[in-house]
């Protein structure tokens, strides 16, 4: 593999040749930022002193998450299925316990992403597990470097097995997306990243441009992005971050969460 660097901010892997980049593109997007320390670069080897921590969340999903915290500090979801295993999101790491955690669950089948915050070391991993990565392709241009493993999708959905389905919503990133389960709960588990952020309270969902600047989402995208999100059914929801976990009364926290944003709009929508 050619040789790459990770960045410090994001964690988002890039090819380190013939020159070192100045600036991370991810970083320097509004829905990023570069540190007022300036640009900083990591190695894949200058991670392996970390670890990952595995957390069961439920009888079907597992929160990776590396420690101490790098990065974003995201975590990625595994999700068990018959059909076979999903890695929703990623970390930039992977190290030689994480791999047999996963082979000794049945591997991987597919990674799938919300959006280009997460992409990390997604094509490490996708070698390890031999498994596409679904991204969709409005977010094509943040793709960092190709590999045979990258799988491009248009349209709003895209089917996989056991009633779970890739749902692209839009708003945060053009290509945002969100992972819809089917059966694992009573009313369905949404998987959503970055696409909506959990508060801490766990009392109210946002959707935004940028969430570290703080930037709002256009009127024109909320709506497009609430009304994908509407059609989902689902009661229980797991983002990015630990302690992001709504189980049970998610649906109503997201529609109540969602009328604040319809109604800062004027918007009168069902």
């Amino acid at each position: 593999m050619n040789k790459t660097i990770i960045c410090s901010t994001c964690g988002t892997q890039l090819l380190a040749g013939p020159a070192t980049p100045q600036f991370c593109p991810i970083c320097t997007d509004d829905r990023q930022y570069v540190p007022e320390s300036g640009q900083q670069w990591n190695t894949p080897a200058e991670l392996k002193n970390r670890t990952i921590k595995i957390t069961q969340l439920s009888e079907h999903l597992y929160a990776l998450k590396i420690q101490p915290d790098f990065a974003i500090a995201q975590r990625a979801l595994l999700l068990i299925s018959p059909g076979g295993n999903i890695l929703w999101d990623c970390i930039p790491y992977l190290d030689d316990a994480t791999i047999e955690f996963i082979r000794a669950k049945g591997g991987l089948k597919a990674i799938a992403f919300s959006h280009p915050h997460y992409y990390s070391n997604m094509n490490e991993w996708a070698a390890e597990f031999g498994c596409p990565i679904y991204i969709h392709q409005h977010d094509t241009e943040w793709v960092p470097f190709n590999s045979p493993y990258i799988y491009l999708w248009g349209g709003n959905t895209t089917q996989l097995w056991d009633g779970i389905s890739v749902v692209h919503i839009g708003g945060h990133f053009a290509g945002s997306c969100v992972l819809h389960i089917a059966g694992f709960t009573p009313n369905g588990t949404m998987l959503c990243g970055d696409t909506f952020n959990i508060a801490r309270s766990k009392r109210h969902m946002a959707i935004m441009y940028s969430y570290p600047n703080i930037i709002l989402l256009a009127k024109e995208e909320f709506v497009k992005a609430y009304q994908k999100a509407s059609m989902l059914n689902f009661d229980t929801v797991y983002g990015a971050f630990e302690n992001q976990d709504i189980e049970g009364n998610a649906m109503e926290i997201f529609e109540t969460s969602m009328q604040r944003y319809k109604d800062s709009y004027g918007l009168w929508l069902h």
